[in-house]
């Protein structure tokens, strides 16, 4: 997947680093976190601050990544008035406070940019798999089904059955007395199935940097990939990381093509095994796709073998397309049920917003 600077190069020249601050700032930032805007505006102001991220090898200056090192910082204790400054929403003090932070422990932020990745929020997503996942068992008869989910290296996907949804035409799926309490936009008139997941058995991570939620750094670093104004979705993260750690999942790290085999084998054979994909393989090549597609046949000359996917459109090999266009707006929800020697795959929905509005399409 192209970089900021990468993409910046295909479309004429590369931006200097003070331009993509800025950029970063007035647009991305712009509408979802006002500190965050003043904050990398006052970095791209700031040739000190800038040559300071310069330490940092390339790949690592996006203020997504020195943002997120200097806020672990401050959740940590390690820069109290940058903490003090965002806990009071204060943008022009977070400003001086984040040049003043990066400036005097530059070490202390390259190393953090240097061995962490930068996570996208994994909440909410369990809003478009749950019907979805109960489908795949539905189809095959399951009573049981092991999860695994590939890309979301927090896995908080895994929480699916044990998170309760309230979807916007009444309907309602999960547990209505979890902690996790999620909603999502119906479009359409077509309701949401209502069948539930059969029991979980096993839930499964599968990464190339899978987070421990259960490990207080991992944790931390979770939270700080937040922007600190964004108190409601740090108090869904907070709670989606409790209910997790009741029951953490287990941790395969690796390449997931070469992994899938060991995860397989870690769910019960008398269980569905569910792949679930969220907005992950387009980060993978269109020959590691069709690789991944492989496994998942590989795996079903055993028994049946179900993937859910929420990609965008025609990135999931094999998922129909309905007609849309690549870059259209919306993703498609797809649903493959691998039972040898037969493959059927199907878009049983739309979703906007990384799960926010869903349109089911299928016939249950």
């Amino acid at each position: 997947m192209l970089g900021p600077d990468q993409r910046a190069k295909r479309t004429g020249r590369a931006r200097t680093l003070a331009q993509v601050y800025r950029h970063f700032g007035e647009v991305d930032a712009a509408g979802t976190s006002p500190l965050y805007e003043r904050v990398a505006v006052a970095l791209s102001e700031s040739d000190e601050a800038l040559r300071a991220a310069e330490k940092a090898p390339a790949r690592k200056r996006h203020p997504k990544v020195i943002l997120a090192a200097l806020h672990d910082l401050a959740i940590a204790g390690r820069a109290p008035a940058l903490a003090k400054a965002y806990a009071a929403s204060d943008g022009d003090a977070a400003a001086a406070a984040a040049i003043d932070t990066l400036l005097r422990m530059t070490e202390a932020v390259v190393a953090v940019a240097v061995r962490r990745q930068t996570r996208t929020g994994e909440t909410g997503r369990c809003a478009v798999l749950y019907p979805a996942i109960a489908e795949a068992a539905r189809r095959v008869g399951a009573n049981a089904v092991g999860l695994i989910d590939v890309g979301s290296p927090a896995g908080l996907n895994l929480n699916v059955d044990r998170v309760g949804i309230t979807y916007s035409n009444g309907q309602s799926l999960g547990d209505p007395s979890s902690p996790v309490r999620l909603s999502c936009g119906v479009v359409g008139d077509r309701p949401i199935p209502t069948k539930a997941i059969p029991e979980v058995v096993a839930r499964i991570v599968v990464d190339r940097d899978p987070v421990d939620v259960a490990d207080t750094d991992d944790a931390r670093w979770l939270r700080a990939c937040l922007a600190p104004d964004q108190p409601e979705l740090a108090a869904r993260l907070d709670a989606e990381l409790a209910l997790s750690a009741t029951t953490p999942p287990l941790l395969l790290r690796g390449d997931p093509v070469e992994v899938l085999p060991d995860a397989f084998a870690r769910v019960p054979a008398d269980a569905l095994p569910v792949v679930t994909t969220t907005w992950a393989l387009s980060t993978f090549p269109v020959e590691r796709r069709l690789r991944f597609l492989d496994r998942l046949r590989e795996a079903s000359a055993g028994r049946a073998v179900a993937w859910v996917s929420a990609e965008g459109v025609g990135v999931a090999p094999e998922i129909p397309t309905l007609g849309d266009r690549r870059a259209s707006g919306h993703s498609i929800v797809g649903l493959a049920v691998f039972e040898r020697p037969a493959l059927h795959a199907e878009a049983v929905g739309r979703c906007w917003s990384r799960g926010r509005l869903l349109a089911w399409l299928a016939d249950s």
